[in-house]
């Protein structure tokens, strides 16, 4: 993916910051909060600050390139991929990790007359790893 273009193609000027923030969360794909990415590239960004992480965050989230992530409730994280998908967290390492969804097969059959705008689902519990150590 050519990050700059994709950007610009968002409606969003692609500055260094700006590409470097998203460049994270395509490629690490790790679901960060603002404290971690400001953490990992502050070394490499001296000017970078963490409002600076956040309204580029909240400008991604506006322009629909990013999603936010609440699974805990003192916890937002930020997510590059915006296709309907779930979550799962495990509460041993902490790890959170993309798990593909199936909306239109869920049955809510008790909720007559709704548009649902958005859908988030979370599973927390331990992870393979965890469960094998």
């Amino acid at each position: 993916m050519n990050i700059p273009n994709y950007l610009a193609e968002h409606d969003i000027k692609p500055s260094y910051q700006r590409i470097r923030i998203f460049e994270y969360l395509y490629q690490k794909m790790n679901h960060p909060t603002v404290d971690l990415i400001y953490k990992t590239l502050a070394p490499e960004i001296p000017t970078l600050s963490k409002t600076t992480v956040y309204n580029t965050l909240k400008l991604f989230v506006e322009k629909g390139i990013t999603s936010t992530v609440t699974i805990e409730q003192n916890e937002v994280r930020y997510d590059a991929l915006v296709e309907e998908h779930g979550h799962f967290k495990c509460n041993i390492c902490g790890e959170i990790k993309d798990i593909p969804l199936e909306i239109e097969k869920l049955k809510i059959s008790s909720i007559k007359n709704i548009s649902v705008e958005q859908t988030q689902v979370h599973l927390i519990g331990k992870c393979n790893k965890c469960l094998t150590q």
